[in-house]
């Protein structure tokens, strides 16, 4: 696959053919703004003490395709907690709600998004499925294979970056309301000062009668969720080097993978679990693309990712900051994870 010019996806010529029959668009925006966006952030994090890179920047195919293997992992209880309660509670949601269509914000392989889009088809309501992620190919398979699983389903995917595509996600229907999902706890990877805004710029997605959908990784034993990030097969560790992989590739770094150590844990202060790499030795690091040289000092950590954990109440006015009132809230029987239904102020 490859991405030509803004708003265009070049597919091969056998995909095109097995997605002519479908309602499908795919708007991809440019690589030279993801590469100079990746640039900058790069040249803050290294230019700060301590230093950090941004999680987003996983997100690659190959970034992709390892976090979908973390979902499956026995310690990982996100996802199939998340899916048991979807699973329990979407027809309710859909039903009171009615809702038309889903915009779904990093909408990876969306093996979730099929509780909902499942509770809408019974319902007769479903008419749109709108993916949103920062990997195009990721957006290109799910698209695809969705389109293929529901016929009559329009499908309008857009590859992008949350900080600055969010206004190019395609105006609401008018047949009907929008559920905008943001599953899988993500709200947590948003640092807490920048929370507010982050959801207030989704505002501007939802009307009077439209609803978030807010996936929220609750607080619970340390030890459930230190061990969730520190899988014993290691994927976890290879998916926190792949941020390292994409610098070298985008930016023509010389990052030694193999010079780097995953490190995650619980802080309780902040109510997260923080992801580091840390150095193993002295090393001068080059990116010629963000025109930064870094030196590390053996042991030094750089964090990678802050995964926050909330309880019902922190939930409840994290979204009142940003303009947003819990109406639903759907916990699984063991408290360990969330889903909320949120509406705008």
């Amino acid at each position: 696959m490859r991405v030509g010019p803004p708003g265009r996806l070049i597919v091969p010529r056998r995909a095109r053919l097995r997605l002519r029959p479908k309602p499908y668009r795919l708007d991809v925006h440019p690589e030279g703004d993801l590469r100079e966006g990746l640039a900058a952030d790069v040249r803050r994090g290294l230019g700060e003490r301590p230093r950090w890179l941004l999680a987003k920047y996983f997100y690659d195919e190959r970034g992709s395709r390892l976090f979908e293997r973390i979902t499956r992992l026995p310690e990982y209880y996100q996802t199939r907690t998340e899916l048991e309660i979807l699973r329990r509670e979407a027809p309710g949601i859909a039903g009171r709600l009615g809702a038309v269509e889903v915009v779904e914000l990093g909408a990876g392989s969306a093996r979730k998004t099929e509780a909902l889009l499942d509770a809408m088809r019974a319902a007769g309501t479903l008419r749109r499925y709108v993916p949103f992620d920062v990997s195009p190919e990721t957006v290109f398979a799910t698209a695809g294979r969705l389109a293929a699983a529901y016929p009559g389903l329009r499908v309008h995917g857009v590859a992008g970056d949350f900080q600055h595509h969010l206004h190019t996600i395609p105006r609401p229907l008018r047949s009907g309301p929008r559920l905008v999902a943001f599953l899988g706890g993500t709200i947590g990877n948003v640092h807490p000062d920048h929370q507010p805004a982050f959801l207030g710029s989704l505002l501007p997605l939802m009307r009077a009668e439209d609803r978030l959908l807010i996936g929220l990784d609750l607080v619970k034993d340390p030890a459930v969720l230190e061990a969730a990030y520190n899988d014993a097969a290691g994927v976890t560790a290879e998916f926190n080097r792949n941020v390292l992989r994409v610098l070298n590739r985008e930016l023509g770094a010389d990052f030694d993978l193999g010079r780097w150590e995953h490190v995650a844990f619980w802080d309780p202060g902040p109510a997260w679990i923080e992801m580091r790499l840390r150095s193993v030795g002295d090393q001068e690091v080059h990116v010629p693309g963000a025109d930064v040289v870094a030196a590390f000092a053996d042991g030094e950590e750089m964090q990678t990712e802050i995964s926050g954990k909330f309880t019902e109440e922190s939930a409840a006015a994290m979204l009142r900051a940003g303009g947003l009132e819990v109406v639903e809230w759907h916990a699984d029987a063991r408290g360990r994870f969330a889903v909320a239904v949120a509406a705008a102020r």
